[in-house]
């Protein structure tokens, strides 16, 4: 628990952006089974934005409309580079996430996924300002932004806009060094301005919940009864100057993993950070693709190419050696969709990439990979 704000936040939060599924929607009885578990936990902050395809909608549904609103703290996020773009319908977004949440305000507010090829266009559409001005009515309790790239940029935006109160990035204990991603140069810069973190992709969009054999035999040969997912949200949660960690959780027994270590929060001990360091050796020479997940390379395929799920069922090949599971994962991800070999490299998906990934390069490897299967 640390305080920030004038108010304690609990070191783990709900990220509402993997919500489980039911049919073609959200599973919503068992989101809010999973609220409740949280809340009767005693932890309070929830985050959604507004492309999370029927996110705010469930929080409205699981936990705005059957908790007080002083009971939790929401986050949501702006997207300005959501196609088509225009600063009035950016603007909208705002107003129609205050509609779909029923929030009547929102505790945290984030200008979304800033990297090098987009932030210009919160400039552009003066959303800096727009965003100030709606803290100033109290509709903003706080307002930040997430962020995906490195170190210069981040603190070109931190010198030119002070006033943010937080910032969201994506850290990780595999992405420590890793230089498109830049955990530790990123987190040292927010620290350095003075900034609070949120941190998003502790567990690297589950990958971490499943290593390289020889990182599961590390941390068992340590602690056999704690989860892999454990050591990342522990390893994030132990740096200094968190708001909160989010976990992407996605059905009831990952909340109540989460739960079982971090209700009671124990920092790692100096043991435990060299074996986190000897896994991010292990790790560093890993082939895997560093692939989150978090599908904004989906959105505007021209051939509807499942790549998270592609890129998924190769990490089975490339990290653990598992051909026949990676195959039949490949061929159940395309049923009916693009497959790797349809890419026409038209880049727009390493255009909406937040971790930089040679996407292309690798549907090309994964058409060989499974022999051009469709």
């Amino acid at each position: 628990m640390s305080e920030y704000f004038g108010k304690d936040v609990p070191k783990l939060g709900f990220g509402l952006m993997r919500l489980p599924k039911k049919g073609l929607g959200t599973d919503i009885e068992q989101v809010k089974r999973m609220v409740d578990l949280f809340m009767d936990a005693g932890f309070t902050y929830f985050d959604t934005a507004y492309v999370y395809l029927g996110s705010e909608a469930a929080a409205k549904k699981a936990l705005v409309e059957r908790y007080p609103r002083e009971s939790y703290s929401l986050a949501t996020k702006i997207n300005a580079f959501l196609p088509p773009a225009s600063e009035k319908s950016v603007k909208q977004q705002f107003f129609t996430s205050l509609e779909r949440t029923g929030a009547g305000y929102f505790d945290y507010y984030l200008l979304h996924a800033l990297m090098e090829n987009n932030y210009k266009k919160y400039d552009k559409f003066h959303i800096w300002d727009f965003v100030k001005e709606q803290k100033e009515k109290g509709l903003i309790k706080h307002f930040g932004f997430s962020f995906h790239a490195g170190p210069q940029l981040l603190d070109k935006l931190l010198t030119e806009h002070p006033e943010v109160d937080f910032i969201q990035l994506q850290i990780n204990y595999a992405d420590w060094e890793n230089p498109s991603v830049a955990s530790r140069a990123n987190y040292e810069m927010a620290r350095k301005h003075g900034k609070s973190i949120v941190v998003m992709e502790p567990v690297k969009g589950g990958s971490l919940a499943n290593p390289p054999k020889a990182v599961k035999s590390l941390f068992k040969e340590y602690h056999p009864e704690l989860s892999y997912a454990s050591w990342a949200i522990r390893f994030v949660a132990s740096l200094d100057g968190i708001i909160t960690v989010l976990s992407g959780m996605s059905n009831t027994e990952q909340m109540e993993d989460n739960l079982s270590y971090m209700k009671n929060f124990q920092p790692l001990n100096e043991e435990e950070q060299k074996i986190i360091q000897e896994a991010q050796r292990i790790i560093g020479k890993s082939s895997t693709i560093p692939c989150t997940a978090c599908h904004y390379c989906t959105k505007g395929c021209p051939k509807n190419i499942p790549i998270p799920e592609i890129f998924q069922a190769m990490n089975k090949r490339l990290g653990n050696g598992q051909m026949a599971e990676a195959l039949s994962d490949y061929e159940t991800a395309v049923e009916g969709r693009g497959s790797a070999a349809d890419c026409i490299a038209c880049g727009q998906c390493e255009r909406a990439c937040p971790q930089h990934i040679k996407v292309t390069e690798y549907l090309r490897e994964g058409a060989e990979m499974f022999g051009r299967r469709k």
